[in-house]
């Protein structure tokens, strides 16, 4: 699997909200559709162009993983964040880049339209904006692999884990095996396009301790005007004897995300060898 990181660095006296991911999702979506839409109706229902826009892939296409993720830290007062592309969503990376420029330099964040010119951005750990304008960013893709193993590890569900078992979402309740399952789902449909509903193989384990509770948060939805639940589960998981699958599987979803809503960088995981 293929994919690219990038990482946003902005150094500004404003702070921002406990929870950032659906503000910076929200702008980023605005100067995309304008960076991308060649559409003189600017709708998108109906449009002649839909099967190769990446706006339309990545904001109003309906019942399928997006191939992209916002990566944030809760409460951390800085505006920095990430934001994953997976797959075919590397081939939009310019497009991205110049919609993540105009909304910092153009459109600006939050309601008081914060515009920024001192920041930073890095593509694959390498820096690629310097001098308020981007460097080449002619970088490969990064390619997933692990060549390590700790069976002892501790898993740090970092922002609100949303997983539904039997049509209810897991509080305190979560098991590793539903992690898992979330993973392989969202690895088998982003890459391969297939939907599965359980795991290909049983996972073991000699013993878990969790050290876990549910987090409420909300945010505004402009489109619906009104406010959305992000309610999930935050904490710690040690995980003792787990099988090597497992394992890798885990560090892949320190990348893919995890449970719902990972574009808005919920299900943010990750996973600590213990030594």
């Amino acid at each position: 699997m293929k994919y690219h990181k990038i990482e946003v660095k902005i150094k500004t006296n404003h702070k921002p909200s406990y929870f950032i991911g659906s503000m910076i999702r929200g702008a980023m979506g605005h100067a995309l559709k304008k960076v991308t839409c060649i559409n003189p109706s600017y709708q998108c229902e109906g449009c002649f162009a839909q099967s190769s826009c990446l706006y339309y892939d990545f904001y109003e296409k309906k019942n399928s993983f997006h191939k992209y993720r916002f990566n944030i830290e809760l409460g951390s007062n800085k505006f920095d964040f990430g934001l994953y592309l997976f797959d075919e969503a590397c081939d939009g990376l310019p497009y991205v880049l110049s919609a993540l420029e105009m909304t910092l330099t153009q459109m600006g964040l939050t309601k008081y339209n914060y515009k920024f010119s001192d920041f930073k951005v890095y593509l694959n750990n390498q820096s690629i904006y310097e001098n308020n304008g981007f460097t080449s960013f002619d970088i490969l893709p990064k390619t997933f692999q692990i060549d390590s193993f700790c069976p002892n590890i501790k898993i740090r569900l970092q922002t609100p884990l949303r997983i539904k078992k039997s049509n209810k979402f897991l509080r305190d309740n979560v098991d590793i095996e539903d992690i898992l399952r979330s993973i392989y789902q969202r690895e088998q449909e982003v890459f391969y396009g297939k939907k599965v509903f359980k795991l290909n193989y049983e996972p073991s384990y000699v013993a878990d301790i969790k050290l876990l509770k549910y987090e409420e948060l909300q945010r505004q939805s402009n489109r619906q005007n009104k406010r959305m639940n992000m309610d999930g589960t935050v904490g710690e998981i040690a995980v003792m004897g787990i099988d090597e699958q497992s394992y890798k599987l885990l560090k892949l979803g320190e990348v893919l995300g995890v449970g719902k809503q990972t574009v808005l960088g919920l299900g943010k995981i990750e996973v600590e060898d213990l030594k």
